[in-house]
């Protein structure tokens, strides 16, 4: 069993930064595949950035490529997401999430394929 802790998130205006953060209190070896996960209300949880810890490219979607840049810390098992150039349409909740995903299907893996999710936390982004 895998268990995410995350932290981090808040408030902030348009154009302002923050930072995520997911601790995973197990070995590395079983969350092989990480991400970051976005769900507005009303809307389907969405992929944001997703990290596989045998590749040195991690993936992004187009919304916030170039904004965004997604970091894991192996020695402390600890997933970051750092957000820039914060726009309104990114306020959600996001979420991080674990699993043992091959470096092939971790890009592009359906959310309800990683069975280790954080509690989430809110991001809200004021025009």
């Amino acid at each position: 069993q895998v268990r995410l802790v995350q932290s981090g998130g808040g408030s902030v205006q348009a154009g302002g930064s923050l930072r995520l953060s997911c601790a995973a209190d197990t070995t590395t070896v079983r969350s092989q595949c990480m991400g970051w996960f976005r769900q507005a209300p009303g809307k389907e949880r969405e992929g944001v950035a997703r990290l596989h810890i045998t590749s040195g490219s991690p993936y992004y979607a187009d919304s916030v490529a170039g904004r965004f840049a997604i970091s894991r810390d192996s020695a402390e098992n600890t997933l970051y997401l750092e957000m820039n150039s914060l726009k309104p349409e990114d306020t959600a909740m996001y979420y991080c999430a674990a699993g043992l995903i091959s470096s092939v299907d971790c890009y592009t893996a359906s959310t309800s394929t990683f069975p280790y999710w954080g509690q989430g936390t809110q991001v809200t982004v004021s025009s």
